[in-house]
Parts: C-alpha cells; sequence; structure tokens
C-alpha cells in the first residue's frame, strides 16, 4: 500500500516548498507537486506542515549494555522518534565498552532486537574506553561502526591519538573527540566563571577543552584523519575550528541546545544544570551561535545523557554529569532561536539533519529512492516542557517548565511509524 502525505511543506534542496510526497515499500517513490492517490491508497493530510528528512543525532547515550536503570535501547530510541530522530548513533561509554568484535556484538544485539529508530554506535578509541592505554583494533570494527570515540573521556597522549588518526584514516572512519585535559580540571564540575567563584564551587577551566582541540587538529592536518570534535563549549574551539575548516582541513564540530539557549548565568543548585563541558559564559554562547549560523559548526546534536533520578538529585556538586535533550531539543531550538530570529527554521533542519548525513557519509533527504526516513512538525501549538511525557527514562532537563512553540507530528523511519501524535494517529486506522 501507498502512503501519500498531502499539502505539506517539504524541505528540498534548503528551503521549503508545498507539495506532497508518496512512500511504498519503504522508501520516497514521489516528492513535490500535487500526486494523486489511488483508491487503495493512504492518505494523510498534512494541512501545510512541515515534512523534512528524519533528524540525525550523532552523539546520544543509550547506556545499554551496562545501565539500563539509566536508558535502554527500547527506551533511548522511543525518544529519539519522539523527537523527530531517524537516526543516532550512540557513545561507548557502555558496560562492557565496544572496544573487540565481541563487545560490540552485545550492543549490536540490542539494537537489532529493540530498536524504534536507525542506531549506528561508536567503536573505542582505547581498550577499555579509557583514554590512555592500548589502542582498539580499527580494521576489526570498522564495518560496524560510524567512527571512533571515547567519548566522556579525552585521549591523553599526542602520540596515542597520532596513532589512532592514522588507523582511523586507513579504515576510513571519523575520530569524534570528547576534548579534556586531564590535568587541567582540578575536579571541577561547573564552568571557571562568575557563579562558580560567587557560590563556592569547583571550575572547569575553557583550556581543558580548548588545548586538546587544538592538538587534534595538528594531528588531523598531519594524518589526514577525518576528525569531529564532541560538544563545543568555548570561543577558542570554536576560533580554531573555524581556522582549521579555513585551511581546508577534515575538520568538523558539533554543539548542543544547551550551550545555544543557556549560560552560566543561568545556574541553579540543582543536577538539573550540570553535564560536561559545562554551561560556558555569555561570551562563549554568543560565539556558538554566531558559529552555528555561519556554518563553522555544522552539527547540533543532543548529547541526551540520561541518569536516575537518584543520581541527579545531589545538586551541582554531586550530581551525575549529564541531561536529557532527544525529546526537547527542536522545539527549544525553534522556540528560542529560530522565533526570536537567530536561526532561521531551514539552518536548524540543516545541522540536525542535512550536515550531520553528508559529515558522516549517512545518504537520506527526501528524494526519489531515498529510505523514508521522515520527520513531520507543527510549528504552531505551544506548550510546556514536562519531563512526566519523556519516553526517555531519564527526566532531568534544564528546561522544564519552559513555553515552547513547535513539536514533532510524525516520525517515520523506512516508512514505517516510529512515533505518531494523536492527530495522525487517527488518519492512519
Amino acid at each position: 500500500m501507498k502512503t501519500v502525505l498531502k499539502n505539506a511543506k517539504l524541505y528540498l534542496d534548503g528551503r521549503f516548498v508545498e507539495g506532497d510526497l508518496a512512500i511504498a515499500d519503504g522508501r520516497i517513490t514521489a516528492v513535490g507537486g500535487s500526486l494523486a492517490a489511488g483508491e487503495s491508497d493512504r492518505v494523510v493530510d498534512l494541512s501545510g506542515r512541515y515534512v523534512v528528512p528524519g533528524l540525525v543525532d550523532v552523539h546520544v547515550h543509550l547506556r545499554e549494555p551496562g545501565f539500563s536503570s539509566k536508558e535502554t535501547i527500547a527506551t533511548g530510541t522511543a525518544a529519539a522518534a519522539h523527537g523527530g530522530y531517524t537516526t543516532v548513533c550512540p557513545m561507548p561509554n557502555l558496560s562492557p565498552a565496544p572496544d573487540t568484535v565481541e563487545h560490540l556484538g552485545e550492543e549490536l544485539a540490542l539494537i537489532r532486537r529493540d530498536a524504534r529508530v536507525k542506531v549506528l554506535p561508536y567503536g573505542c578509541i582505547t581498550v577499555g574506553q579509557k583514554g590512555e592505554g592500548e589502542l582498539v583494533d580499527f580494521a576489526a570494527l570498522a564495518p560496524d561502526v560510524v567512527g571512533f570515540s571515547d567519548d566522556g573521556r579525552g585521549v591523553q597522549g599526542e602520540e596515542l591519538m597520532r596513532e589512532a588518526m592514522r588507523r582511523a584514516a586507513k579504515v576510513g572512519k571519523a575520530i569524534v573527540a570528547h576534548c579534556e585535559v586531564n590535568e587541567l580540571l582540578r575536579g571541577g564540575y561547573i564552568h571557571d566563571g562568575v557563579y562558580c567563584r560567587e557560590h563556592g564551587h569547583k571550575g572547569i577551566c575553557s583550556e581543558s577543552e580548548w588545548q586538546q582541540v587544538e592538538r587534534d587538529i595538528k594531528l588531523a592536518q598531519e594524518t589526514g584523519c577525518q576528525y569531529h570534535v564532541c560538544h563545543v563549549s568555548t570561543k577558542e574551539s570554536v576560533e580554531l575550528i573555524r581556522r582549521a575548516k579555513a585551511a581546508g582541513l577534515p575538520v568538523s564540530g558539533e554543539t548542543a541546545p544547551h550551550y545555544l539557549v543557556l549560560c552560566d548565568e543561568d545556574l541553579q543548585e540543582d543536577g538539573r544544570f550540570k553535564m560536561n563541558p559545562p554551561l560556558r559564559s555569555r561570551e562563549d554562547r554568543q560565539a556558538l551561535r554566531a558559529a552555528v549560523a555561519d556554518g563553522t559548526i555544522e552539527v547540533i546534536a543532543t548529547d541526551h545523557a540520561p541518569h536516575t533520578a537518584e543520581q541527579k538529585s545531589r545538586g551541582l556538586a554531586g550530581s551525575a554529569m549529564g541531561i536529557v535533550g532527544l525529546e526537547t531539543a527542536f522545539p527549544i531550538l525553534y522556540t528560542y532561536l529560530v522565533k526570536q530570529e537567530l536561526l532561521t527554521l531551514e539552518q536548524v533542519i540543516e545541522r540536525m539533519s542535512i550536515a550531520p548525513r553528508r559529515i558522516f557519509s549517512l545518504g537520506g533527504g527526501l528524494a526519489v529512492g531515498e529510505p523514508a526516513d521522515v520527520a513531520v512538525l507543527d510549528l504552531d501549538t505551544e506548550y510546556e516542557i514536562d519531563p512526566e511525557s519523556f519516553l526517555s527514562k531519564g527526566h532531568s532537563t534544564p528546561f522544564a517548565g519552559w513555553r515552547v512553540q513547535g513539536r514533532v507530528l510524525w516520525t517515520l523511519v523506512d516508512g514505517r511509524t516510529a512515533w505518531a501524535a494523536e492527530e495522525i494517529e487517527r488518519q492512519l486506522r
């Protein structure tokens, strides 16, 4: 049976155009213009809603295997579908960490069994995901991973990272780096700024991030490795990436909605505001906004990092690092950046869907023959963010109670419904 999405605004070639889209056998069969529907076809009237290629999050934590009290493949991918994501890339801080084919196989088996959306995992850079010691067998892992990362830990040794980049380049995969110099952390857990000093906390300096970004860019130039910087939070990192891109190096970077909307002036004595890297200064936030607008930072990812309620209940000093983001990313960005005319809707879709597909060679898009990985967006509905409505096990977000506009109505993966609002469900019955 063919499904025809009628009266939509379709994201085609960087802009929205009015038209219809048809899906059959899991793929897009026609796009644009007014499409005829047969008697046996299923027709869904979208009444002018926006249709975009499914969102892609290249930085999530699904916590399985090993930490299912925080999240599972099933709950994490349900949250992803709820947020409009059709592909997510989980980081390797798992137990066992995916540092061998056997260990990766445990994660892949859970993905095959439970995933609602497409899940493309990372392999570790180092054995045990320690950021030091022995490198993994890149060639053995490469066929089944989207790239290599030790996210949660920076690779400390320069020679170790140089060799990792050589091996990653040889197998044609990206190094996706959590940049953090351990000796500069000094027990810190929020940004080393005014709030930190006024409230007696221990700070994380900006140098702990950008010094490793600087080192790694030099190594990427030397080795030719594709290099992607995780969760960029500082203005210095932005400038380093800008210079690298101007020099034509294979360097890209991502930031997250919370770094674009919040800064350390917004901190509260609550674990909902604790993540790594931390919320930085107002100046850092401005630099990140400018970088996303001009394409220096090409990707917006969530760093979705669920923890149990108890683990997030110990204030800024004692709570675990990380917040959830899959179910709030689009409405937060739309309400507080697009509606405020800091970014266009087209730029947000580019950073959340098109650029990550391009950088990680994932394919897709609203084109005939492509998999029908599609999100339908309602930009008019206003509501309050309520963590109790999340499908993720994790409920810790600094955006709880915020008023937002824009929601995901329908998420399709290979033409199948991964999540749908009641309004769409009624038409599908």
